[in-house]
């Protein structure tokens, strides 16, 4: 349904990908990576990117090669998921292959600076410290190695936001001021259903497809993950488990639809059958091109609270742009990478072009970002994205270990929708489970 969860699904091919070649972080590949790069500030670079960003990046490219003669930009776009499989096999081999300019998804990045740690430059020799309060809130310490040298700077920033049937909501008398928290929206449900014959939300109860975004979002509202920031197993804490628990308690009272199958979740928003889409601000585009007939009908707040009382604002996940350490010109890739994304000018045109939410504060102030959108009745839809980006959110810690706790969170979810397992028992076990394989100690 988007580049995001897409992506997400194939993290594990990657990873399995290099391990088939042979190919580790902390042999030849991993420790080698860098040896051949050098800083050149001029020629040819290029940039691999996928589908939509990669358009939007070419966009930039007429006025950069302007304003920095002696640079040629190629913009290429590998497609999505063929793009992991090319930089990861790229750092294991030592860099060798890769473009100068890389664009990483936050669910990849953790684990390539961890994995390869000399595979990406260190940006901070080039002067990219000096953009570290420019961006979103919660999202520079991903940027930040272990060495505290920053590899990357954040492109794409996706709030969490609920976007809702303001048509449905109006019939079953349901006030959306009033739904603070998801208990009080599973309290509002079978209103909602009775007027309306609509569920809730969907998800792929059996886990065909991992579908494990919401189950995140509200640990994110809970400022938690799989892993804390010092990247200790939190698969089993309270807010994992009250996440767990929100989801077991929309199943049980009928409000969580199926979307099992490809297509599914698509076909029941087209039919009407679903009430809510608890998404991020890519969403905001995507629903109102694939279903143009419901113009009018939706509306956007801010996320209820996992927890009563609890916060409303979570990063669901970024994009950044970093360079390859093995890139000759480094200096040169540099200056692409910080002319696209601290120039608002830049930032917003690749916004328009290509619907990717940007990260770098000052866009903002831009008008688009408080005009009505017609889809949603002319509410102004990004400005309520944008201060839930103020509101500050934690950073997330996918840490390189994310494919195997997504697998057993999804395993863990499966077993509370079709078996009826208890939350806090399945995730323990899966805890147990992470640990072990990936030899991380359980946060207390």
């Amino acid at each position: 349904m988007s580049h995001h969860l897409s992506r997400r699904r194939i993290l594990h091919l990657a990873t399995a990908s290099a391990a088939g070649l042979g190919l580790t972080a902390c042999g030849g590949g991993g420790s080698g990576a860098g040896a051949g790069g050098a800083d050149g500030d001029s020629g040819p670079i290029t940039v691999w990117s996928w589908t939509t960003a990669a358009e939007a990046l070419r966009g930039v490219v007429p006025s950069f090669e302007r304003d920095n003669p002696g640079i040629k930009v190629d913009v290429q776009d590998l497609g999505n998921p063929a793009i992991w499989d090319k930089i990861t096999v790229g750092l294991a081999s030592g860099g060798k292959g890769l473009a100068d300019v890389l664009h990483i998804g936050v669910d990849y990045l953790p684990g390539y600076m961890q994995k390869f740690p000399r595979g990406l430059a260190d940006l901070s020799k080039l002067g990219a410290d000096r953009h570290k309060d420019a961006f979103a809130e919660g999202l520079w310490p991903t940027v930040v190695g272990k060495d505290k040298a920053v590899h990357a700077l954040p492109w794409e920033v996706n709030p969490l936001g609920l976007f809702y049937r303001h048509d449905y909501f109006e019939k079953a008398g349901v006030d959306p001021a009033s739904l603070t928290s998801w208990d009080d929206l599973i309290a509002a449900g079978p209103k909602i259903r009775a007027a309306t014959g609509a569920q809730l939300l969907g998800l792929d109860k059996p886990g065909t497809t991992q579908d494990m975004d919401f189950f995140q979002n509200l640990m994110q509202l809970q400022g938690a993950f799989y892993f804390d920031h010092e990247g200790k197993v939190t698969l089993a804490s309270p807010e994992a488990i009250q996440a767990l628990t929100v989801i077991k308690r929309l199943n049980d009272t009928g409000l969580l639809a199926d979307t099992a199958g490809q297509g599914t979740w698509k076909r029941l928003v087209g039919q009407g059958k679903l009430a809510t889409a608890p998404y991020p601000a890519w969403a905001i585009e995507y629903l109102a091109t694939k279903f143009p007939a419901q113009s009018g009908k939706w509306r956007v707040m801010q996320p209820p609270a996992a927890v009563p009382g609890g916060g409303r604002s979570a990063i669901v996940n970024s994009t950044y742009l970093t360079v390859s350490a093995t890139s000759k010109r480094r200096k040169a890739a540099w200056r692409f990478v910080e002319y696209a994304l601290t120039k608002p000018a830049e930032i917003n045109r690749m916004f328009a072009s290509g619907g990717v939410f940007p990260a770098l504060k000052s866009a903002y102030d831009d008008p688009k970002f408080s005009a009505p959108h017609p889809f949603y009745g002319g509410q102004q839809v990004l400005r309520s994205f944008v201060d839930s980006l103020h509101a500050g959110a934690d950073a997330t810690n996918f840490t390189g270990d994310y494919s195997r706790a997504l697998k057993l969170a999804s395993d863990a979810q499966s077993q509370v929708l079709v078996k009826g397992a208890d939350p806090a028992e399945a995730l323990k076990a899966a805890a147990k489970q992470l640990a072990q394989q990936t030899g991380r100690q359980q946060a207390a």
